[in-house]
């Protein structure tokens, strides 16, 4: 993982989330679940993770806004 860059998977469906989360989870580039992503690591990128950090495992990165993201099993 080159510095500068979030290294994203997707682990949890949006069945039963807002139509908001599910729109923020494509928006990112995901398509399939379990699916990883590299994005650069910028402020708008970070607000997208932070709104969907329940559905979003982060390798990687310490903390998203202030909140840790913890390694989801």
């Amino acid at each position: 993982m080159a510095n500068g860059t979030l290294r994203l998977t997707w682990k949890k469906s949006t069945i039963g989330y807002p139509q908001d989360q599910r729109t923020t989870i494509k928006s990112l580039g995901f398509t399939k679940l379990n699916q990883t992503i590299e994005k650069p690591d910028t402020p708008s990128i970070r607000g997208m993770v932070y709104k969907v950090r329940h559905l979003v495992h982060v390798d990687g990165e310490g903390e998203i806004n202030g909140s840790s993201i913890h390694s989801q099993s």
